[in-house]
C-alpha cells in the first residue's frame, strides 16, 4: 500500500481507522481490498514484490497485522486463523523441559492447549493466583521460561499487575505473554507495562460482530518475531483474506464500540450489585493498568447452580451462546460451557458462576431482561 497516514503521534481512533491502511495504490478504494489470490507473479526468479504464496504473506492480511501492532503499541504483528493458532504459535516458542507457569483463573481452552497439547510433548506447566505475587514465586523453578498472563482473567476477571509480574520474570531471564482480548488495546498497552507478547482472540472485540474467527500475536523483540513468523508460516494457521478483511473493518469502530460496552457493563453491574438473588459480582472498573473495566461481567447466585442455569435460559435479549465482545449481549454458564475443559482441575469454576458478554443493546433494555430472569429465580 501507498499513500499510507503517518499515524505517529496521532489519537488511538484516528490510529484504529488509518493505522497501517490507505487507498488503494491502482484504484484509490479507500477501503483495504480482499485479495482473493493465492499466489503472485514473480518478476524473474526470487524477485517478487513483497508477495510469493498466501500462506506466506497476502496483502490483506498485510495490512491487519500492520493495523494491530500500532494499536497494540507493538513493532510487529502476526494473524492467524483464531485466537488459540496464535497462542499454540506462542507456545511453541517453548522446548520440552521448559516451564510455563498460567493463571489460576484462564480461558478453558488455553489451559486444554497447555496441558492437553504441550504438557505431553515435555512442556512442564503450573498455575498460580497470578494475583498474588508470592503464589508466583512458591512455582517458580529453574525451568521457567514463560509467564501467560489474563488480565482481566476469564472468567472471574480478576486484574493481574502485568508490571510487577514482568519484572520478576525478566529478573529471571523469562517473558511474559499477555492474552489482552478482554481489555482490547483501547483499554490497556501491555507491551507498554512490560509484557514480551501479547495475543488476542481478533474473533471477539476486535472484530466485534460475531462474523469471522481469527488470532493474532504482537511483539516489539525482534527475535520472538522473527520464530512467530516462522511458526506462522511453516504450520501454516493463517487466516484468510476476507477473514483478515472483517477484523479490520472492525477496528475502525472499536474505540467507540469499548465505550458502549462499558457504560452499558457498568449499568447491568449496578443492577446486580442491588439484586438480591447475586451473591457475588466480578467486574474489573477502571484502574491505574486499565481505563475502564471492560465490557464482560461475571456473578454468582445465591440459589447455586440451579439458579445460575434458570438465569441463563430466562433472559431474552441476551443470548444464550458461548464467545462475547461483540455488538449483541450474550449469557454463558462457564462450568458447563467455556471451561468444561477445567472441570477437576486446579481452575475448576464455580458452578453458581455466569457470564455476560454486555453488548450494544440499550442499557436499559438490557437491565430490565437480567432483572426478569433474576426475579425468576428460586433463591
Amino acid at each position: 500500500m501507498t499513500d499510507r497516514l503517518d499515524v505517529s503521534g496521532l489519537g488511538f481512533e484516528t490510529r484504529a481507522i488509518h493505522g497501517g491502511t490507505g487507498p488503494d495504490p491502482a484504484t484509490g478504494a479507500v477501503n483495504t481490498p480482499v485479495y482473493l489470490s493465492s499466489t503472485f507473479k514473480q518478476d524473474a526468479v526470487g524477485v517478487h514484490r513483497g508477495f510469493e504464496y498466501a500462506r506466506s504473506g497476502n496483502p490483506t492480511r498485510a495490512s491487519l497485522e500492520a493495523n494491530v501492532a500500532i494499536l497494540e503499541g507493538a513493532d510487529f504483528g502476526l494473524a492467524f486463523a483464531s485466537g488459540l493458532a496464535a497462542e499454540d504459535a506462542v507456545m511453541r516458542l517453548l522446548s520440552a523441559g521448559d516451564h510455563l507457569v498460567l493463571p489460576n483463573d484462564t480461558y478453558g481452552g488455553t489451559y486444554r492447549l497447555a496441558t492437553r497439547i504441550h504438557a505431553p510433548a515435555g512442556l512442564l506447566v503450573d498455575t498460580a493466583d497470578l494475583t498474588d505475587l508470592s503464589a508466583l514465586a512458591k512455582v517458580w523453578r529453574p525451568q521457567t521460561r514463560m509467564v501467560w498472563i489474563e488480565s482481566p482473567t476469564n472468567p472471574l476477571l480478576r486484574v493481574i499487575d502485568i508490571a510487577a509480574v514482568a519484572t520478576i520474570t525478566h529478573a529471571a531471564d523469562a517473558f511474559v505473554v499477555v492474552d489482552n482480548t478482554f481489555a482490547t488495546p483501547w483499554l490497556q498497552q501491555p507491551l507498554a507495562l512490560g509484557a514480551d507478547i501479547v495475543v488476542h482472540s481478533t474473533t471477539k472485540y476486535l472484530a466485534g460482530h460475531s462474523d469471522v474467527i481469527g488470532g493474532f500475536a504482537a511483539t516489539s523483540r525482534p527475535d520472538l518475531a522473527e520464530r512467530i513468523a516462522f511458526l506462522q508460516n511453516a504450520a501454516g494457521a493463517v487466516p484468510g483474506p476476507l477473514d483478515c478483511y472483517l477484523v479490520q473493518r472492525g477496528l475502525k469502530t472499536l474505540a467507540v464500540r469499548m465505550e458502549r460496552h462499558c457504560a452499558n457493563a457498568l449499568a447491568v453491574v449496578e443492577l446486580l450489585r442491588s439484586h438480591p438473588a447475586v451473591r457475588e459480582v466480578h467486574y474489573p472498573h477502571a484502574s491505574g493498568q486499565m481505563r475502564a473495566g471492560g465490557g464482560m461481567v461475571s456473578f454468582t447466585l445465591t440459589g447455586g447452580e440451579a439458579a445460575a442455569l434458570a438465569v441463563c435460559a430466562g433472559t431474552r435479549i441476551f443470548t444464550l451462546a458461548e464467545s462475547l465482545g461483540a455488538v449483541e449481549s450474550l449469557i454463558e454458564h462457564p462450568a458447563r460451557m467455556t471451561h468444561a475443559s477445567v472441570a477437576g482441575s486446579t481452575n475448576e469454576v464455580p458452578s453458581d458462576l455466569v457470564r455476560l458478554s454486555v453488548g450494544l443493546e440499550t442499557a436499559s433494555d438490557l437491565v430490565d431482561d437480567l432483572r426478569q430472569a433474576l426475579d425468576g429465580t428460586d433463591s
